[in-house]
């Protein structure tokens, strides 16, 4: 199968120029290529997941590449190709099979057996099957040329995506629009990329190379750890530090950790199965992906502070965006920032040496993160046709939000269906999603056996053995997620409903509630893999790296903590429910505290007053250094003086000499022409008896000479 790689991201690129190409007006048959290119991409992987699996030690010393082809750099070339070893394989595992389901629940959710089907379906199904395309690219690729560029694949989807209601608009001017968060997002996470694309520059100078096996090789390694760089501000420092960070600054924009964190949470205005891919299968995923595959270069300095920089970031991370959680009622931001702080346990695992934990986490995390996302989007989809079983028909509503005309605009202003105060007791009236969204909260919460359990009790057990510190802030980070996930069942699904909407809900069709439902098996079963008496994952991607250990009085420390997390959700949210209107308890308890957390700490506040204001100054700085001080001064200044200029040489030589000339010529022609014409009479035989004339007159010329 090893030589199939190369198929997999091509089944959903071919899948996406056809839906664009030839069938964008025929929806179903762009559901159908979408799901078959990702159906056979899924197939194969598997199939070199297999195959894998019995090699895998071998893979690990000699991973198999396929090259593609070689780009000329002067008098040598950089080869570009795929490559599988065991981490390549297990995200094979994963990516495809996520994207798969998230494929599947997008023909429910996106109402195509509905008369409130999305008019630009097919390119929704086209778009995602670029955005699929372009994690599957980067987690083959054998080098970081070919990584980077399925990296900004998968920038530009993210920004097509997130904005892909774009003419959506809301009452409230201080919400942020589609639009505007799809722009947010671009432009975020290039701050990371152009961070990183100078460290991809300074490896190549260094090293001439940006293949992997090429880069970590040892001899590659010492050479960088070996050589120095004196940088301002930051003193001198081994070459393989500096490229570390600047690599690392590419991940933290793309995995949304801080301060670059900002992007994620607005990103939910793109449709759900957006959000799902995001956050589960693809683009976040790809800035820890991206720390694993290059941990050999981060571990090449031992002792160096690359490591200590992204435990500490995702740290900080993790505890932050735990806390905010826990005072945003949208149901889907709450899920945003739980995947930064859970991106941030990744981050802090490989800050501390976890690399299997790191990976071991982002395994799992992706399986119950989409089942979470994808079933509140289903939660999104039953309270919103409950609104519309209450509002009035025909008014230009569909099901997802976008609205087309000013009564449309003016009943969203009125009622969100993202809020989870406008929910409330939908358990009974969605129980398959319940169940399902369940499964995803216990095994986000770290409860036993599910899977969130075995991969953040790897985490924090390494943690434990290596950064107390660590330890301590992600202990309290899992005490937040059990809490805010326990707040958000009982808000969205216990009690009674606070709204007409939730009252009329129904459960989502059947295309959204089955892979919600496999996404839960893999949620209860998926951490088995991991657990520290088979060890089956660190024998397939570990062999490098020291096995964890199992910590029992860390284990039972964070599962009395989540315990103990929702029990305090319940006691707060589901003993008493609220009522509709009836504010938040913990508004009260935690007063300015509560403020803060609900504004985020104000850094998009400060980023405005700062970053922001101070762009939007430069830029009119250089309007004016542009438009009015200099630049188009000097060039209208040479315009006016040449069209003076030009003026002149008309005056003294185009039009005395020129034109003098050319209409001298012209009325020499005239005046001959005028003599001419008198000699022409129009009869025939005039002509012939001139003719004649001068024939005779020439032939007794010759006869006489």
């Amino acid at each position: 199968m090893f030589n199939l790689i190369w198929l997999i991201p091509v089944f959903p690129l071919l899948a996406f120029a056809l839906i664009i190409l030839v069938t964008r007006d025929d929806k179903r048959l762009s559901t159908y290529l979408a799901w078959g290119g990702i159906g056979l991409s899924w197939v194969i992987s598997w199939g070199v997941v297999v195959q894998a699996a019995f090699a895998s030690e071998h893979l690990g010393e000699h991973p198999y590449q396929l090259p593609l082809f070689t780009i000329p750099t002067g008098s040598s070339g950089l080869t570009m190709g795929f490559m599988v070893d065991p981490l390549t394989a297990a995200m094979l595992f994963m990516v495809p099979f996520v994207c798969l389901m998230i494929f599947i629940y997008s023909k429910g959710y996106m109402g195509l057996d509905t008369p409130q089907v999305d008019p630009r379906y097919s390119r929704f199904f086209a778009y995602i099957s670029l955005f699929a395309c372009g994690m599957l690219g980067l987690v083959l690729s054998d080098n970081l040329l070919t990584l980077f560029i399925f990296w900004e694949v998968m920038g530009l989807c993210s920004y097509l995506l997130i904005g892909f209601w774009f003419e959506k608009k809301y009452a409230d001017p201080n919400r942020i629009t589609p639009k505007q968060a799809g722009l947010k997002a671009f432009l975020t996470t290039r701050v990371g990329d152009v961070i990183m694309l100078l460290g991809l520059l300074y490896l190549y100078v260094q090293t001439g190379s940006l293949t992997f096996p090429e880069i970590f090789s040892e001899h590659s390694l010492e050479g960088l750890a070996h050589a120095t760089v004196t940088l301002p501000l930051l003193g001198t420092m081994p070459v393989a530090t500096a490229i570390a960070l600047l690599i690392f600054g590419g991940a933290v924009g793309k995995s949304a950790q801080f301060p670059l964190h900002v992007w994620l949470p607005d990103a939910m205005e793109g449709p759900t199965p957006v959000s799902a891919l995001i956050h589960a299968a693809t683009m976040v995923s790809a800035g820890v992906y991206l720390v694993a595959r290059c941990f050999p270069l981060f571990s090449a300095v031992e002792h160096g502070p690359q490591l200590v920089v992204v435990a500490i970031i995702g740290t900080f991370t993790a505890f932050m965006a735990s806390t905010i959680a826990i005072a945003q009622d949208d149901i889907k931001r709450v899920l945003a920032y739980s995947t930064i702080s859970q991106l941030g346990y990744m981050f802090a695992a490989l800050g501390i040496g976890g690399y299997v934990a790191a990976v071991f986490h982002l395994l799992t995390h992706a399986f119950f993160k989409a089942l979470l996302f994808l079933g509140s989007g289903s939660v999104i989809h039953g309270v919103e046709h409950g609104h519309h079983a209450v509002a009035h028909h025909g008014h230009g509503h569909d099901a997802h939000g976008t609205h087309h005309d000013d009564h449309a605009e003016e009943m969203q202003a009125e009622f969100d269906a993202n809020d989870m105060k406008n929910m409330g007791g939908l358990r009974h009236k969605m129980p398959r999603t319940f169940v399902a969204f369940m499964a995803g909260t216990l095994a986000l919460a770290g409860i036993i056996p599910f899977a969130g359990f075995w991969s953040k009790d790897e985490i924090l057990a390494h943690a434990w053995e290596e950064a107390t510190l660590v330890w301590v802030f992600l202990t309290l980070g899992a005490f937040l997620t059990a809490f805010y996930m326990g707040r958000q069942i009982f808000l969205v699904f216990f009690g009674r409903a606070r709204t007409e909407a939730a009252e009329h809900a129904h459960e989502s069709p059947g295309s959204m509630t089955w892979p919600l439902l496999i996404l839960a098996f893999f949620a209860v079963v998926l951490g088995f893999i991991g657990t520290p008496w088979a060890h089956v994952l660190h024998k397939f991607i570990g062999h490098a790296y020291p096995e964890g250990h199992f910590q029992p009085i860390v284990a039972a420390i964070s599962l009395s903590l989540a315990a103990l997390g929702l029990l305090l959700g319940y006691f707060v949210y589901g003993r008493r429910p609220l009522a509709q209107g009836q504010p938040d308890p913990l508004e009260a308890t935690l007063g300015p505290v509560w403020t803060v957390l609900r504004n985020k700490y104000y850094v998009d506040e400060l980023y405005q007053a700062t970053i922001i204001r101070f762009a939007v100054w430069l830029s009119q700085v250089f309007y004016k250094f542009d438009d009015l001080w200099f630049v188009d001064p000097i060039v209208d200044g040479v315009g006016k003086l040449g069209r003076e200029l030009s003026l002149f040489l008309r005056r003294a030589i185009d039009d005395p000499i020129v034109d003098g000339a050319v209409n001298g010529v012209g009325q020499l022609a005239d005046w001959g022409g005028r003599y001419l014409r008198l000699i022409q009479t129009g009869r025939m035989q005039e002509y012939l008896l001139f003719g004649m004339t001068v024939l005779l007159m020439l032939l007794g010329l010759y006869l006489y000479l």
